[in-house]
C-alpha cells in the first residue's frame, strides 16, 4: 500500500515542504531585515567611529608632512613624530574593533573585503613616511599615501549605505558625503599649507586646488540637500554657518589669483584659522547627525522584530493547520484514487481486451453488461467517476464499433479481391488460349507482356485476400520441385531479367505451401529488386539445412542500418494487427501474414556486398527430399513456369545458373547388350527424368550403330524448319482444343446428370 501510494503521498509531502520553506524563508527575511538595523550600531562603533578618529588623524599627519617637505622649519621633527605616534594609535584601534568578532559576523562579505583593504593600505603608509623623512618625494607624492589611506576607510562607509532599511540607508549616504566634503577640505588645507610654507605656487598646484575646491563645493551642496529633509537642524547650523562662508571667500580668492609661480593671496594664519574651525564644525555636524541615525535605527529594528514574531506565530499556526488538512484530504483523495485506478486497470487489461478478443472471434457484445456503472460518491472524485464510467461505456462501445468497422473493411477487401481473381483467372485463361493460337513473334511477345502484367495484378489481388485474414484461392493437390516454386514466383515480379536463380538442389516442396511460398518470395524478390539499382542483379538461391530448407534472396542495393533491420524483423516475426495507417508496409505485413500461417521463418540481414540478403527457412514438414515425391508421376513443371518458358523465349530470360551435372554411370560389358534405363533419382533441374541414349529401344535394334541424318537434313532452308515447327503447334493446339472440348462436355453431362 505504502509504494502503491508513494507517488500522490510523495507530492503532498513535498506541498506540505515547500509551504514549510515558503514561511522559513518569509520568517528569515524580516528577521534578516531587523537583524540588519540592529547591527547599526555595531557598525557604528566597530568601524564608523574608529574610522573616524582615524581619518583625524590622517588629515593632521598629512597636512603637517607636506609644511615640513616645504619648509621643515614650520614643524618640528618632534611635533611630527608625536602626531605620528596619534596616527598609530588611532589605527591601532581602528584594527582591534573592525576585526573584531562582532563586527566580522554582522558584516557581509562586501565589508569585509573593504576593511581588509583599509588594513593593507594602513601598512603601506611606513614606506611613505620613510621616503617623508629622507626627503625622496615631493609634498604631491606625500598628499597621495595619506589620501589613499583616507580613500579605503572612505570605501568601508559605502558599504554600510546598502541597508534593508531605505531611509535610513538614504541618510548614511547624505552623512557619508557631508564627510567626504569634509575630507576634500582636509586635502585644500594640506595642499595649501605647503604652498604657503613654500612661498608661492610650483606646477600645477594652482590647478589641483581649484579641482578640489570645485569638487568640494559640489558634495557640500548636494549633501546639504538631502540633509534639508533628513536632520532639518543639521540643516540650518550648515547653511548659516559662517565659518564655512569665511572658507569659501578664502577658497574663492585663491583660487582666483593663484598663478603657477605666484604668490598665495592669503596669509598661513587666516587660512589655518578659516579651515580649521570649518573642519571642526563639520566634523561636529557628522558626529551629532550620526548618533541620531544610530538612535533612529534601534527602535525601527525593534519593530521589524516584533513583526517577525507575531507573524512568525501566526505562519507557524498555519503551517500546522495546513499539515493537518493536507493529511487528512490526502488519505481520502488516496483510497478513493485506488479505487478509480483498480476500475481503470480492469477496464483496460481485463475487458477491453475481452470484448475486443470476443468481437474477433464473431461473438455478440452488449455494452451496458460490459461497462456497468461505478458508485465514487458526489465530491469531486466522485464526479470524475462519473465521467470514468463514461468513458469506459464509450470505450466499450467504440471497440465494438471498430471491430465491426474492421470486419467490414475486411469484407470489402475480400469480395474485391474475389472479384479481381476471378477477373484475372479469365484473363489469364484467355491470355493463355491466345498465345497458343498466335504465330506472330512480335504479337506473341505483347501477349507475354500482358500476361505479365496480370500475373502481377493477381499478386496485387491476392495481398487484399491475405490483409482481409482469407486465404488465396490458388492450391496444389502435388508436390514441386523447388527450383519451379522459385520460377513460378519470378513470373510474378516485373524485373525479373535482373534475377540470377542458382542451383536449388533436388528438393520439392508440398502442393499445400506452393501457393503461399510463391507469393511469398514473389514478394521479397520484388522488394529486392525495387531497392537495388538497375543495372545491379539480384542472386536467388537455396539449399538443404538441419531444420529444413533456406532460401538466400540477396540484393545489391544500399542496405537498411542495424536499427531498421531489428524493427523489420520483429514486424516479420510478430505482425500488428492490420490497420488502414499501415500503407507503408503492406508488403512485409503479407509476407509475415503467409510466412505465419505455415510455420516460415523469414529474417532480413545485411549482405557481404552492400545490400540486404533476405533468409526463407521453409520447416522440414514442407520440403519434399530427393528419392521421395519428386520420383512419382505427380510432379511437373507449373501453369505459371509452362507460360513463362514460352514468354522468356521471347521477352527475356532471367539467368539461370544450371545444376551440377549428376554423372549417369552405364556399364560397357564386352558384348553388346541393351541399354539400362537411367538410375532413379537422377532428373534434371527442371524435374524430368534424366534421358539415357536408346535407353527405350529393343533390344534387337540396339545392336545396330546409329544411324547419321542424311546431309540434305543440314541444308533445309529456314523456310522448311518453319513449316515443320508450324505444322506441329497447329497439331498440338487442335488437339488441346478437342480435349478441352471433350473435357467441357463431360462436365455438362455430370450437371445434367
Amino acid at each position: 500500500m505504502r509504494f502503491r501510494n508513494s507517488r500522490v503521498r510523495t507530492k503532498v509531502t513535498a506541498l506540505i515542504v515547500s509551504l514549510a520553506a515558503l514561511w522559513a524563508f518569509a520568517a528569515w527575511v524580516t528577521l534578516r531585515d531587523g537583524i540588519n538595523l540592529a547591527w547599526v550600531a555595531v557598525y557604528n562603533k566597530g568601524v564608523a567611529q574608529p574610522s573616524e578618529t582615524l581619518l583625524l588623524e590622517l588629515q593632521q599627519e598629512r597636512r603637517m608632512s607636506v609644511t615640513r617637505l616645504a619648509d621643515p622649519g614650520r614643524v618640528s621633527r618632534s611635533a611630527l613624530e608625536a602626531q605620528r605616534a596619534r596616527t598609530d594609535a588611532a589605527a591601532a584601534n581602528f584594527r582591534r574593533l573592525a576585526d573584531g568578532g562582532d563586527v566580522r559576523l554582522a558584516a557581509g562579505d562586501d565589508l569585509r573585503q573593504r576593511i581588509d583593504q583599509a588594513f593593507q593600505r594602513l601598512n603601506q603608509l611606513g614606506p611613505g613616511r620613510d621616503a617623508i623623512d629622507a626627503g625622496h618625494t615631493d609634498r604631491a607624492q606625500a598628499v597621495a599615501a595619506y589620501t589613499d589611506v583616507a580613500d579605503a576607510l572612505f570605501q568601508t562607509y559605502y558599504a554600510l549605505a546598502t541597508l534593508h532599511d531605505d531611509e535610513i540607508a538614504k541618510d548614511t549616504r547624505t552623512l557619508i558625503g557631508l564627510n567626504w566634503a569634509r575630507e576634500l577640505i582636509s586635502r585644500e588645507d594640506a595642499l595649501l599649507a605647503g604652498i604657503i610654507a613654500e612661498g608661492r605656487f610650483t606646477g600645477s598646484e594652482a590647478a589641483q586646488f581649484t579641482q578640489l575646491v570645485g569638487a568640494e563645493r559640489y558634495f557640500m551642496a548636494q549633501s546639504q540637500t538631502d540633509l534639508e529633509q533628513a536632520d532639518p537642524a543639521a540643516y540650518a547650523r550648515l547653511s548659516k554657518s559662517a565659518d564655512l562662508a569665511r572658507l569659501h571667500t578664502l577658497e574663492d580668492l585663491v583660487s582666483q589669483q593663484g598663478r603657477p609661480g605666484g604668490f598665495v593671496p592669503v596669509t598661513a594664519e587666516q587660512w589655518q584659522q578659516a579651515s580649521s574651525h570649518a573642519l571642526t564644525q563639520l566634523h561636529d555636524i557628522v558626529a551629532t547627525a550620526g548618533d541620531t541615525l544610530v538612535g533612529r535605527s534601534t527602535p525601527v529594528a525593534a519593530g521589524v522584530i516584533l513583526r517577525l514574531v507575531l507573524a512568525g506565530v501566526l505562519g507557524l499556526v498555519a503551517v500546522v493547520a495546513s499539515v493537518v488538512l493536507a493529511v487528512t484530504t490526502a488519505r481520502t483523495l488516496v483510497r478513493q484514487l485506488e479505487k478509480l485506478r483498480a476500475a481503470a486497470l480492469e477496464l483496460a487489461n481485463e475487458r477491453l481486451p475481452g470484448v475486443v478478443e470476443r468481437l474477433a472471434q464473431g461473438e455478440k457484445v452488449d455494452v451496458a453488461a460490459e461497462a456497468p456503472p461505478l458508485e465514487f460518491g458526489g465530491d469531486l472524485i466522485g464526479q470524475v467517476g462519473a465521467a470514468f464510467n463514461t468513458v469506459q461505456e464509450t470505450a466499450i462501445r467504440t471497440a465494438v464499433e471498430e471491430a465491426q468497422l474492421r470486419q467490414s473493411i475486411r469484407d470489402i477487401l475480400l469480395s474485391l479481391a474475389r472479384r479481381t481473381q476471378s477477373l484475372v483467372h479469365r484473363q489469364l485463361t484467355l491470355l493463355d488460349v491466345m498465345e497458343r493460337r498466335e504465330a506472330d513473334p512480335a504479337e506473341l511477345k505483347d501477349l507475354f507482356r500482358i500476361d505479365h502484367l496480370a500475373t502481377r495484378m493477381r499478386r496485387n489481388a491476392e495481398n487484399l485476400i491475405v490483409l482481409s485474414g482469407a486465404s488465396p484461392a490458388r492450391a496444389w493437390r502435388r508436390s514441386v520441385p523447388m527450383v519451379d516454386v522459385v520460377r513460378g514466383a519470378l513470373a510474378e515480379v516485373e524485373d525479373y531479367t535482373r534475377v540470377t536463380v542458382l542451383p536449388m538442389g533436388q528438393v520439392g516442396l508440398t502442393g499445400r505451401a506452393v501457393g503461399d511460398v510463391i507469393h511469398l518470395l514473389a514478394e521479397l524478390i520484388e522488394n529486392a529488386v525495387s531497392f537495388s539499382p538497375p543495372y545491379t542483379t539480384v542472386q536467388v538461391g537455396g539449399q538443404s539445412v538441419a531444420s529444413g530448407y533456406a532460401i538466400e534472396i540477396e540484393d545489391r542495393g544500399l542496405g537498411m542500418t542495424p536499427e531498421d533491420l531489428d524493427a523489420t524483423n520483429e514486424r516479420i516475426a510478430n505482425p500488428p494487427e492490420f490497420n488502414l495507417s499501415s500503407t507503408a508496409r503492406l508488403g512485409l505485413y503479407v509476407v509475415s501474414r503467409l510466412a505465419e500461417r505455415h510455420g516460415i521463418r523469414v529474417s532480413l540481414k545485411a549482405s557481404a556486398y552492400g545490400g540486404t540478403t533476405a533468409v526463407v527457412l521453409l520447416p522440414r514438414d514442407l520440403v519434399i527430399e530427393a528419392g521421395e515425391e519428386l520420383s512419382g508421376e505427380d510432379t511437373g513443371p507449373l501453369p505459371e513456369q509452362e507460360r513463362g518458358a514460352r514468354r522468356i523465349a521471347l521477352v527475356g530470360a532471367p539467368e539461370v545458373v544450371p545444376e551440377p551435372a549428376q554423372e549417369v554411370v552405364v556399364p560397357v560389358p564386352s558384348a553388346p547388350e541393351p541399354p539400362r534405363p537411367a538410375p532413379p533419382a537422377a532428373f534434371t533441374p527442371g524435374g524430368l527424368p534424366l534421358r539415357v541414349p536408346q535407353a527405350s529401344l529393343a533390344p534387337e535394334l540396339a545392336d545396330q550403330p546409329p544411324s547419321r541424318l542424311d546431309d540434305e537434313d543440314d541444308r533445309r532452308s529456314p523456310e522448311d524448319i518453319r513449316k515443320i515447327m508450324g505444322s506441329f503447334q497447329s497439331g498440338t493446339r487442335r488437339g488441346r482444343s478437342e480435349a478441352a472440348k471433350l473435357a467441357r462436355e463431360g462436365r455438362e453431362g455430370e450437371d445434367d446428370q
